[in-house]
């Protein structure tokens, strides 16, 4: 098998190379698919960069799946479902982390039914199966002949390398602003939802006719403290609002 024909430092290349790709690729995905759900250009993930790392990981496990089950005889059913339950496993993780450790809610399925937590919920379940089916029918042969091309091509493994420093130095200095946020909502007992987030910094910078910086809309000092108690004030705001309505009706 692929996966047996070589040695732990190359198999680690190929999976950073995988992970490079995945991560740029989803990144592209969510940051056009927000422009298309929100009307504006938001940046998709909690770092800083083009990439968001749980699409890496997510394509190095169906890849991981693939590269264990692709010449065996097992039914592909088995196979998909296998990649979708991961996917959606992966996603429960990466969730839980952000929510236990931060505070905060790097997406939310609140509104989908039978979700738990709002973080990973049957509809979402079934489109990472339904994107699991595409990968082994359509893109894990492919993504084969990425890692023949890359093993054929060692020279980019500097790229990689400068890629994976990159993004470790990103990592520093985004949990950095992330334990400022979990402190901040451990001292207010306040859940933030990051994509709504984002969305008031740029609604209230262009209400203040200032410049909406799409890698850097807050900076991690007071810059960052004001936007969180400014977005804190405007929920609670729209749930006094909401109850004042259901007063009414009540009366």
């Amino acid at each position: 098998m692929f996966i047996r024909s070589v040695d732990d430092m190359q198999l680690f290349l190929y999976f950073v190379f995988i992970f490079f790709i995945g991560s740029t690729l989803g990144y592209v995905l969510e940051l056009f698919y927000r422009r298309i759900a929100g009307g504006k250009w938001v940046n998709p993930g909690f770092l800083i960069g083009p990439y968001l790392p749980i699409y890496g990981f997510g394509l190095c496990i169906l890849t991981l799946i693939y590269l264990l089950f692709y010449k065996l005889n097992v039914w592909p059913v088995f196979i998909i479902l296998l990649m979708g339950a991961s996917m959606t496993f992966i996603e429960l993780i990466g969730g839980l982390c952000f929510l236990k450790t931060g505070g905060v809610k790097l997406w939310d399925y609140s509104e989908r039914k039978w979700n738990y937590k709002g973080i990973i919920c049957p509809f979402f379940s079934l489109i990472w199966t339904l994107i699991s089916a595409i990968y082994y029918y359509f893109i894990g042969s492919k993504v084969l002949n990425a890692l023949n091309w890359f093993s054929n091509n060692q020279s980019f493994s500097f790229i990689l390398g400068v890629f994976f420093g990159v993004i470790v130095i990103d990592f520093v200095c985004s949990t950095n602003a992330l334990m400022k946020i979990r402190k901040f909502t451990k001292e207010n007992n306040f859940v933030i939802k990051y994509e709504e987030f984002k969305k008031h910094i740029a609604d209230f910078q262009t209400k203040q006719k200032k410049k909406y910086s799409f890698l850097f809309p807050y900076k991690q000092g007071e810059n960052l403290l004001e936007y969180l108690t400014l977005y804190k004030k405007s929920k609670e705001g729209s749930t006094n609002k909401r109850f004042s309505i259901f007063k009414k009706k009540e009366k």
